[in-house]
C-alpha cells in the first residue's frame, strides 16, 4: 500500500529541520559563551564534520533505497547534497573569518604551508559541481553523463577524508570511524554486494 503524499511532505521537511538544528545548537553554544576560548575555530570544526557527517548521510540513501525499497531516502537524495554543499561553504566561511580574519593576502601561502587546504578546496569544487547539476534540467541536458559526474562523490569523500585526516593527525581514532563508515558504503556500491541488498531484504522479511 502506497503512503499519503503528506508523509513524505513531512519526512522531507523533518530531513530540512534535523540539517538546521545543529547549526543552531552551535550558535547557540557561541552566543551563551559554551563554546571554549576559541568559539571561531570551535565553529569551523564542528560545521566541518557535520559537512562530513551529511555526505555520509547521501552516499548511505542508495544503500537504504536497495534494502528497504522505501522511495523516500530517494526523494531526500538531492536535499542532502545541497546540506552537503551548505554546511563545506560555511566550512570555508569560518576558516576566512576566523583563521584567515577576512586576510586575502594569507591564502597563499596558507595553502603552501598547509596541503589540506588544496585537499579541501577540490572536494568543495566538486560539490559544487554536483550540487549545479542537481536539477532535472542538468540531467536531460548531460544524460547518461550525469550518473558518471555525479559518481564523483566518491571521489570527493575520500578527499574530505583526506583534508580530515591532515586537521585531527593527533587522534586518529576519531578519523578511523569516519573512514569505516566510508569504507562500509563504498564496499554496499560494489555490483555483487550491491546486489545481494534485494535479497537481504526478502530474507529479513521472511524471517520477521
Amino acid at each position: 500500500m502506497s503512503m499519503p503524499a503528506y508523509i513524505f511532505t513531512l519526512w522531507r521537511a523533518s530531513v530540512f529541520v534535523a540539517a538546521l538544528v545543529p547549526l543552531a545548537w552551535w550558535g547557540w553554544q557561541v552566543a551563551n559563551n559554551m563554546a571554549g576560548p576559541e568559539p571561531g575555530r570551535y565553529l569551523l570544526l564542528n560545521i566541518g564534520l557535520g559537512a562530513l557527517w551529511l555526505l555520509l548521510f547521501t552516499l548511505s540513501l542508495t544503500p537504504l533505497t536497495k534494502l528497504t525499497r522505501w522511495k523516500g531516502f530517494n526523494l531526500i537524495r538531492r536535499q542532502l547534497g545541497l546540506w552537503t554543499l551548505a554546511y563545506a561553504v560555511l566550512h570555508l566561511t569560518c576558516y576566512v573569518l576566523f583563521i584567515l580574519g577576512l586576510d586575502w593576502a594569507r591564502l597563499g601561502s596558507e595553502i603552501v604551508n598547509r596541503p589540506y587546504i588544496i585537499v579541501g578546496m577540490l572536494a568543495l569544487l566538486g560539490l559544487t559541481a554536483l550540487g549545479a547539476t542537481s536539477n532535472r534540467w542538468a540531467m536531460r541536458k548531460l544524460g547518461k553523463r550525469w550518473k558518471t559526474l555525479h559518481k564523483a562523490s566518491y571521489l570527493i569523500l575520500a578527499l574530505v577524508l583526506l583534508h580530515f585526516l591532515w586537521v585531527v593527525r593527533a587522534d586518529m581514532q576519531e578519523w578511523f570511524v569516519y573512514a569505516l563508515v566510508g569504507a562500509l558504503l563504498m564496499c554496499l556500491r560494489i555490483p555483487p554486494v550491491s546486489r545481494t541488498l534485494p535479497k537481504l531484504r526478502q530474507r529479513l522479511k521472511q524471517s520477521a
